[in-house]
Order: C-alpha cells, then structure tokens, then sequence
C-alpha cells in the first residue's frame, strides 16, 4: 500500500516505538492510561482513513491514448476518465462512455487486469471540470451535449445538478455508477 502514503509496518512501528519511548510496555506507566488509549486509537484511525483513501487523479501527458479508440486523451480535457490500478498503473480515456467500454471489457484491453485490480475510477464533473470519483457520480444519459465520440454519459457530483441538466439539455435518465451495464454502453453508441 506504499502507494497511498503509509504502510502499516511503519504504522504498527510508529506506535511500538510510541509505547517503547513512554515505558508502557511492562505496565511502567508514565503516561495516564485513558491518554494513552486515546492517543493510541487516534492513530489507528488515522492510518486506516489514509490507507482507504483512493489514488490520486493524473493529468494524462500529451502521448497518452486512449486505449478504447485510439485518440489522444490529452486534447480532451474537459472530457478526461481514468483508472488506476492497485499497481500503480493507469489507463486514461476521452469520456465516460470509453471509460465503460473499457471497464465492462477489461479482457480485451488488458487482458492482466481484472475488475478487483482497480483502486479508483475517475470522470470529470461537467460543471466544474474536476476529476471525481465515478463511482459516487450521477451520469445524465441521452442529452443534446456530445462528447468527443459523440453521445456520452455526462457525469455530475450531485444529483440536483444532473437532474436539472437532464431538465435543460433534453436528457433521458439519470444512472449511478452501479446502474450502467454493457446494454446501457452500446444503446449510446446506437
């Protein structure tokens, strides 16, 4: 898990030493024992929030294509979808709608990963152009917004905001993350 910041060896080290410094080990207590559960509980905490965190989004360079159609992600910005790997590796995309394709499809892709080896999936909200987390977003399904390969899910952060873009843009359904299936993909590209 080096690759989020901490490793739990260097966790349960950290508070070895902690306890090896205050003379807790041995019952020699010098330290008052509710602080010390706290302080304690405090850092577990933490280190189990930091290690649940997903990757960090990248800014895909100007060489990267996408591996679903072939087009340079990197001229798309506003359009930018992402996966990272526990490996630490990435795949980069020019919409949401590659991004699926490729999900529902890793075989043919990359035919070493599998669903279970991927750490974070992200899509680039509409409205503020940030990465987010694809799997908390609301994706608006058949508006009169196109992306660069033509109809696309177009993802939001909050519902409110999807519902009135679908509202305003002639859109036909809302979908979770969880909703979107390989019949969902291919009725886009119909």
């Amino acid at each position: 898990m080096s690759n989020k910041g901490f490793r739990i060896e260097e966790v349960v080290g950290c508070l070895i030493e902690s306890c090896q410094d205050r003379k807790i080990w041995g019952c020699r207590k010098t330290m008052p024992g509710i602080a010390w559960v706290a302080g304690i509980l405090i850092c577990l905490l933490s280190a189990v929030s930091a290690l649940a965190l997903d990757p960090a989004p990248v800014t895909p360079s100007k060489k990267v294509k996408c591996p679903v159609c072939g087009m340079f992600v990197y001229k798309y910005p506003d359009w930018v979808g992402e996966v990272i790997f526990q490996d630490g590796s990435m795949a980069f995309f020019d919409g949401a709608k590659d991004l699926f394709k490729y999900y529902f499809n890793l075989k043919k892709y990359d035919p070493r990963k599998t669903q279970k080896d991927i750490a974070a999936i992200y899509v680039t909200e509409y409205y503020d152009l940030k990465l987010m987390d694809a799997r908390k977003a609301f994706f608006v399904m058949g508006s009169d917004v196109y992306g660069p390969m033509g109809r696309e899910l177009i993802p939001f952060l909050s519902k409110e905001d999807a519902e009135a873009f679908k509202r305003d843009h002639k859109g036909t359904r809302i979908l979770v993350f969880q909703e979107i299936t390989h019949a969902v993909i291919r009725k886009l590209d119909d």
